[in-house]
């Protein structure tokens, strides 16, 4: 950090609040509302057995996720990916995935999205139902 940077740049995932919309426990840990990133938005993601995040897609976003513990499937544009702790994903921009955790534990990965959209409510377009249709989606900030 140099000295004209005095952002606060460290945010524990505990003290972020979780969004279970699509499924899973989501929280955006560093974004433009956390810490005024321009660049993207990143978090962790935790999924109990059986749980998944539902289909979607981003148009404006790559997102990269990296397993750190658990088994996954990750479907993209119908096309299924294992993935178990230590594996790396890209997933390209306008790509429909669906995240299942197929393991008999809780799996845990960290996702990182970029560039951001134009708009936050630009970032995804929900492809199934989700979880919790009432719910809000993530809030990661930005320049409506």
């Amino acid at each position: 950090m140099t000295n004209a940077d005095t952002r606060v740049v460290k945010v524990r995932a505990d003290a972020v609040a979780a969004n279970t919309k699509r499924g899973g426990d989501i929280r955006v840990t560093l974004s433009p509302r956390t810490v005024g990133c321009t660049s993207g938005f990143g978090g962790v993601l935790t999924l109990e057995p059986g749980d998944h995040v539902t289909e979607h897609y981003h148009p404006y976003s790559e997102e990269f996720i990296h397993v750190i513990c658990g088994d996954l499937r990750m479907t993209l544009d119908d096309e299924p990916v294992g993935l178990t702790a230590g594996d790396s994903l890209l997933v390209p921009i306008g790509v429909r995935h669906r995240l299942v955790n197929t393991g008999d534990s809780t799996a845990r990965c960290t996702f990182h999205l970029s560039p951001l959209a134009p708009r936050p409510e630009l970032g995804h377009v929900d492809t199934e139902p989700t979880r919790q249709p009432g719910a809000a989606s993530p809030d990661v900030g930005g320049t409506p």
